[in-house]
């Protein structure tokens, strides 16, 4: 008999999908069910536990610290049923490619992954987006095959080209010009934090995260808007942005790149979507 309490692949396709979406109203229209019902299955997985997965407000919903702990076993339990279940129909005869990329990158390498895709019909390409440090975590754990990362330089990658920065304010509302200072910031340990804090540290000047967004597009819009001061890649500026630097006393911050990474052990077909991914990227080994 089995002593341990059996996770249901729907409860955590369920958990997933608010995570991803880090919404309840979005995780029910992705997953196809009622946003009561998606509540109801969180709890399900709560009461298994007994311990909270996410803290709830009226404004946002956060994970604790269990639910980033069940987050990357739920992938690799939803993984590993999908992945049974294609070997034993034989869809995917020729296996399966896991990529991983930030989400500016999404949308320009569209049309390259759907040729690959119809190039290989047996292959399953699986496209995850999110942030760098959890792409690199993910490829740590073998969840990963190829993944295309931002980083500051450190361990050689497999190409890599420098990734420019620029410190992006409201052009018509200006952040830096409050005091605290607002800053638009990704999440705890995700990229370019610490770079925006300390500079204001070097600086004396008094600041505070006014906005905290997992997605790009949204510290984009904050910034733009006047939410706050962010550093971004220099690729994110929008004409209703103020481009801060030397005046403001902030530095250039020149040792990030965009990079590539896939195991020696790689599959034919993953080393052969690293090389299109590499040239449209214009990176260099």
């Amino acid at each position: 008999m089995n002593r341990y309490p059996m996770f249901n692949p729907q409860l955590l396709n369920s958990f997933v999908a608010v995570c991803d979406t880090m919404s309840f109203t979005r995780a029910a229209d992705r997953v196809s069910l009622s946003q009561s019902t998606v509540s109801q299955q969180i709890r399900r997985l709560e009461e298994m536990l007994g311990k909270p997965l996410f803290e709830r407000s009226s404004h946002q919903v956060e994970l604790t610290e269990e639910g980033m702990k069940l987050l990357g076993y739920a992938r690799r339990i939803i993984a590993l049923n999908e992945e049974a279940h294609d070997a034993l129909t034989g869809l995917w005869r020729d296996g399966v490619l896991r990529l991983g990329m930030p989400e500016d990158y999404t949308v320009p390498t569209a049309d390259l992954l759907a040729a690959f895709s119809r190039e290989h019909p047996h292959l399953r390409l699986d496209v995850t987006s999110g942030l760098s440090a959890d792409l690199h975590s993910a490829y740590g754990r073998d969840e990963l095959d190829l993944i295309l990362v931002k980083q500051r330089r450190s361990q050689p990658p497999r190409a890599a080209r420098p990734e420019p920065l620029a410190w992006l304010d409201s052009l018509a509302h200006p952040a830096i010009e409050q005091s605290p200072v607002p800053l638009a910031v990704f999440p705890p340990n995700g990229l370019y934090r610490e770079e925006l804090c300390q500079a204001l540290d070097g600086l004396g000047r008094r600041w505070r995260v006014g906005y905290s967004s997992a997605s790009l597009a949204a510290l984009i819009a904050a910034s733009a808007a006047g939410l706050g001061v962010t550093l971004l890649p220099a690729g994110c500026q929008l004409p209703s942005h103020r481009v801060l630097g030397e005046a403001e006393g902030l530095p250039a911050v020149t040792d990030f790149e965009l990079a590539l990474y896939y195991r020696d052990n790689a599959p034919a077909a993953a080393i052969a979507l690293a090389e299109r991914l590499a040239a449209f990227c214009r990176l260099e080994a």
